[in-house]
Formats: structure tokens, sequence, C-alpha cells
């Protein structure tokens, strides 16, 4: 019984350390700092307790997910007793979904998505959420950045998307807010507690709400599990007995 105790999982403290150089003041060489300081990997893979709840339809499950950058992201839905109850792979150009308790699939192209998050959401953006990192499209040269006590704010529109995000000491996100009021969109992601893998420091603690007019769906992951630059594979096949969802 000993042997299978579980880990505590190590929460780290990301205030700067005293010797920390301080902030650049060039705006150029802030959002490089920041850049620099997301984490950059090849493969991703997590294991992560989670809550579900889509519109107001709360479940609890476990997500695997393993990423590919730029290819491929993969997540198995486990329920009960580690049944797998969904299957899905995303790509930069498509879904595909199986769920396996109606032996049904979805397939359909990225697009599908911008009904959740708006147009402005791609793969990359996903991709980045899942890992902690700020998402690329918004560290432009048109965002602006605001230092307050070690920390920074960026905020900007692009392409009528309003963006905020506040990041801590370490540079790194710890709550996104993304904005589209003409199309009744928002997303909201809270970092909330951070742990150490490797030489990197990440959330453990992501919490993402999104609204879309009358869609309501709120994810709130904890990772139990990570790991970077790890041989993965990405098992995915749509049984023949499966039929398309309506």
């Amino acid at each position: 019984m000993v042997s299978c105790k579980a880990k505590k999982q190590i929460i780290v403290n990301r205030a700067a350390p005293v010797n920390a150089p301080k902030p650049p003041n060039d705006k150029l060489a802030r959002l490089n700092a920041i850049r620099a300081s997301q984490v950059n990997f090849n493969t991703f893979s997590g294991k992560a307790k989670t809550k579900l709840d889509i519109g107001g339809s709360s479940n609890d499950v476990t997500l695997n997910i393993r990423i590919k950058r730029d290819q491929k992201i993969w997540v198995s839905v486990t329920a009960i007793a580690g049944i797998e109850v969904a299957r899905a792979q995303i790509t930069p150009d498509s879904i595909l979904v199986i769920n396996r308790l109606q032996s049904v699939y979805i397939r359909q192209p990225f697009a599908y998505i911008t009904r959740f998050a708006g147009e402005q959401v791609n793969y990359k953006t996903l991709e980045a959420l899942l890992a902690g990192n700020i998402i690329p499209g918004l560290l432009n040269e048109n965002t602006d950045i605001q230092p307050a006590n070690g920390t920074f704010t960026l905020s900007g529109d692009l392409r009528g998307l309003m963006y905020k995000i506040i990041t801590g000491p370490d540079m790194k996100a710890s709550q996104t807010n993304l904005n589209n009021p003409n199309a009744g969109q928002s997303l909201q992601v809270v970092n909330s507690a951070f742990t150490p893998v490797g030489n990197y420091i990440v959330p453990s603690q992501i919490d993402m709400s999104s609204i879309v007019k009358d869609k309501k769906i709120q994810v709130n992951l904890h990772y139990t599990k990570i790991e970077f630059d790890k041989p993965l594979d990405f098992p995915f096949s749509i049984p023949a007995r499966y039929t398309p969802a309506d």
C-alpha cells in the first residue's frame, strides 16, 4: 500500500528571486523576454483530473492529453474505473471525435471549434493553452505591455478580438481573457497553481470558461502528471460499426 501511494505534487512560489534582473524597458525586449519564458517543447503528455461542465451538465473524468507540436493534439477521456468513453484527435485542419458510449463519431474541419471560441482561436491557441503557454499570436508588436510590481499586463485588439493577459513574475500567464463583443463570445483561462517539470515551471491547475451566446463550457484541469519531449504514440481509428453523429 505504501508503494502505491501517490506522490504529492510540488507547488512552486512564482515570486521573482531577490537577485532577478529588472524587467526590460524596451517593448521589443519585453516581448522577447516573455516569448523566451514559454515552454519550448516538441512533445507534451499530461494526465489531468477534469471537471467538464457543458451547458450545465457536469461530469468528472480523466483526460490523457498528448501533443506533437504544430501537428496534432490527441485526447483520451476516461470515466469511472478507467473506462475510455471518448477519444479525440485535433490537427490544424480537422477534428475527429469518437464516442464509445454511443458508437458514433464526429468528423469536422477545425473551424468547427470557432463556434465555441471565435474565428481568431486557431490550432496554436488550443495547443498553447493546454500546455500553459501564452497564445503566440497575442505576442505581437501591436500588443500593449504594462509592467506592474514585476509582472506584466498585455492587452490589445486582434481583428475584433479584445484580449488581456496577466503574467506572473516568471512572465508566464496567470490569466488570459479573450472577448469578441460583436459575436457574444468570451474565453477566460486561469492558471492558478504551478509545478516544476524538469527544467520548466508549468501550470498544474488550468480553469477554462467559454461563453458563446447561449452556449457555456467550463473545463477545470488538474494535471497530476506532465512530461515533455518523450516518444509518444497517437493511436486513433474509427471502428467500422460506428456511424456519424447528427
